[in-house]
């Protein structure tokens, strides 16, 4: 089970810090929610559930060439993102993702929770912004889909993704 919630980034934390990786992914199915993905050295396919903060997700490890193959399977676009982990309040990750490609420009990040209990527990950090865990635009099966990313953007936030490159 995930329990997770995803948000728009009012501004980026320092991110000299910490984690981070690369992340290519892509959607074989829509419906059920079938992905696979590249997170740096490792591959993956995952079924997600149906839900928005709270899912049924199952992973399996594949091989590099098992990748290779399925992502030229995908529907729509492959998600090209870089992710930092950015440890917060009681123990919990932030997880900041930096879009690249057709969706460059957009950040979002996420936390994962073991229950929903824990999620009422924590006070996100001032660098969060709004809440798009149940806008269905923002999901990453969604964003696979789109050429253009701009009228989600804050553009703010753009041009500072844009200073640190």
């Amino acid at each position: 089970m995930e329990v997770e919630k995803k948000f728009l980034v009012k501004r980026i934390p320092k991110l000299d810090w910490g984690n981070s990786y690369e992340i290519e992914q892509g959607y074989l199915s829509l419906d059920p929610e079938i992905r696979v993905r590249k997170k740096g050295n490792s591959f993956f396919i995952t079924q997600k559930g149906n839900g928005d903060f709270v899912r049924e997700e199952i992973e399996q490890s594949i091989s590099k060439e098992t990748y290779a193959i399925l992502s030229q399977l995908v529907q729509g676009n492959l998600v090209t993102k870089t992710r930092f982990e950015i440890p917060i309040e009681n123990g919990y990750l932030a997880e900041l993702d930096i879009y690249h490609g057709n969706l460059s420009g957009l950040v979002t990040v996420e936390v994962e929770f073991e229950d929903e209990a824990s999620l009422r527990r924590l006070a996100f950090p001032d660098w969060f912004g709004s809440d798009v865990t149940d806008d269905k635009q923002y999901k990453n099966k969604n964003l696979s889909l789109l050429d253009d990313v701009s009228s989600l953007l804050d553009m703010q936030v753009v041009r500072k993704v844009k200073k640190m490159k």
